[in-house]
């Protein structure tokens, strides 16, 4: 199977499987010399890990991170970084009733159709377990940042579960690390837990949306066309397991609005840096980033895997009905604000080095 890299400059190739002894990242493109050790990146994958509360999947994993090159005394040496982290509570027999059918919503019919050949225990390459591997990649790439681009501040959550959606007049961002839902809105994140609640104890599953913000993000990342930033951030959201709809900026709404209303309008700050009276355009105009914050956000279908029976057929097109078991996210959402985090990161570092490379960090100069 090909096309398990992203990236231009600073590039990621994930590898292994849901159920396999293991899964990762080869993380290539880091410049030498950056601090890092495993803390780094295990308070990272902390975040993500399966486990932590009753509204995500039960499966018990450490996730325990383990670098095997491209470090050298705590610092990257600028050679690839192999990183690995073992899978330790798999229940495979779960899955055995599975092998013949494929399950309604999941990619094991386009994967056998595709392949001829599926692991099907939990979905193998295509388990959402593969984001382990982006967010370990992710911690790497914000230790780098943190060096290039110490401004950049990179924070996700969640704004709607189902048709429930948080309210930004409630937003306070302190709250986004205390309730299990990275949710800024206290109220809506109280709604959301016995919405929930009901949706798991019934078997089913219900879907989300999630915004990714960077702050700090430097004028000038990205080009024209087919270099643009957005289409970058776009593929790699895109690319997220179970998402299915990513906007930037306003996004859809924007076609609700008039060219008046749309408009960024500018003017120029005393420190000679322009300034936007809005950010519809999410931080990015014609591919290039403006300064302002870089906003995306990406809608997660609901978890496919429910205990609700389904009509599907088998391997020899028999017609039957499934129940998927196995241990599952009721909205997969929640974890996947951390991995939305992850890519961002990847991506806007990417287009930093890339954009050394091309301007060497040159800018048109305003006001002068």
């Amino acid at each position: 199977m090909s096309l398990n890299t992203f990236g231009h400059l600073f590039r990621v190739t994930t590898w292994g499987e849901s159920h396999g002894p293991a899964l990762g990242a080869t993380v290539d493109g880091c410049p030498p010399g950056v601090v890092l050790d495993e803390p780094m990146i295990q308070h990272w994958l902390d975040r993500r890990k399966p486990g932590q509360n009753k509204y995500t999947t039960q499966r018990r994993e450490a996730d325990a991170v383990r670098i095997l090159s491209g470090v050298f005394e705590g610092r990257t040496t600028g050679t690839p970084i192999q990183l690995m982290i073992e899978n330790t509570d798999q229940r495979s027999k779960d899955y055995g009733e599975i092998a013949e059918s494929f399950r309604p919503g999941h990619a094991d019919i386009t994967y056998w159709q595709k392949y001829g050949i599926r692991d099907y225990r939990g979905g193998g390459r295509s388990s959402a377990r593969e984001t382990a591997a982006r967010v370990a990649a992710g911690a790497v790439a914000r230790e780098v940042l943190k060096v290039l681009a110490p401004e950049v501040a990179i924070t996700g959550y969640m704004v709607q579960m189902g048709r429930l959606r948080a309210d930004r007049d409630r937003f306070d961002m302190a709250e986004v690390e205390r309730n299990p839902f990275w949710c800024p809105d206290p109220a809506a994140a109280a709604i959301w837990a016995e919405h929930l609640d009901d949706l798991r104890k019934s078997g089913n599953s219900v879907g989300a949306v999630v915004e990714v913000v960077a702050a700090g993000v430097p004028a000038g990342l990205g080009a024209p066309i087919y270099g643009k930033l957005d289409s970058d951030l776009a593929a790699a959201m895109m690319s997220i397991n179970a998402v299915k709809g990513v906007e930037i900026g306003e996004g859809m709404a924007a076609a609700e609005l008039t060219g008046v209303e749309n408009a960024d309008e500018i003017t120029l700050g005393d420190d000679g840096r322009p300034r936007y009276s809005s950010n519809h355009a999410g931080g990015i105009l014609g591919g290039i980033s403006t300064g302002q914050d870089v906003v995306v956000r990406f809608a997660v279908k609901p978890t496919s895997s429910i205990l609700s029976p389904r009509r599907t057929i088998a391997v020899t097109g028999e017609a039957r009905e499934i129940v998927t078991k196995g241990r599952h996210d009721p909205c997969v959402g929640i974890r996947a604000v951390p991995v939305g985090e992850a890519m961002m990161a990847c991506v806007i570092l990417d287009h930093l080095l890339l954009d050394r490379g091309q301007t060497g960090g040159r800018r048109g100069p305003i006001g002068r």
